[in-house]
């Protein structure tokens, strides 16, 4: 494994526990019965997805560091699998979370479209992953 994925991996699993937080964050809102959370089926849809996405992409990127050092790429080239997969990451739940802030919020705001922005950052770094395997 290179270096800079060496040392991505670290950060994603010392960023991992704030996805654990996160989860145990929604338990305790539910034990809880906090009304701005249990009586708005929009707010916990989109928190539970939010969180679903963090968790799977998180791991996603970690998988993604074991590949891309496997491509004949160039370092730029490599510099955006090994961020764009983490940054989505970072994107689709910042767009679920953020959208629905507001405890009476019967839809979400403009900050979902971050949400999108993630998506594309995501396919994009999983696209040129594939290339990269495919054409070595």
């Amino acid at each position: 494994m290179e270096e800079e994925s060496r040392r991505t991996a670290g950060w994603l699993m010392i960023v991992l526990p704030a996805v654990i937080y996160g989860g145990v964050s929604l338990l305790q809102m539910i034990v809880s019965k906090d009304t701005g959370y249990v009586n708005n089926p929009l707010r916990q849809d989109l928190f539970r997805a939010g969180h679903a996405h963090a968790g799977v992409l998180l791991i996603l990127s970690l998988v993604v560091l074991l590949y891309v050092d496997h491509t004949s790429y160039g370092p730029k080239a490599k510099q955006f699998v090994r961020h764009s997969i983490p940054l989505s990451a970072i994107l689709l739940p910042a767009g679920f979370f953020f959208s629905v802030l507001d405890p009476q919020a019967t839809e979400p705001n403009a900050f979902i479209y971050a949400a999108y922005a993630g998506a594309v950052l995501l396919v994009a770094g999983l696209i040129t992953l594939g290339i990269g395997l495919v054409k070595k």
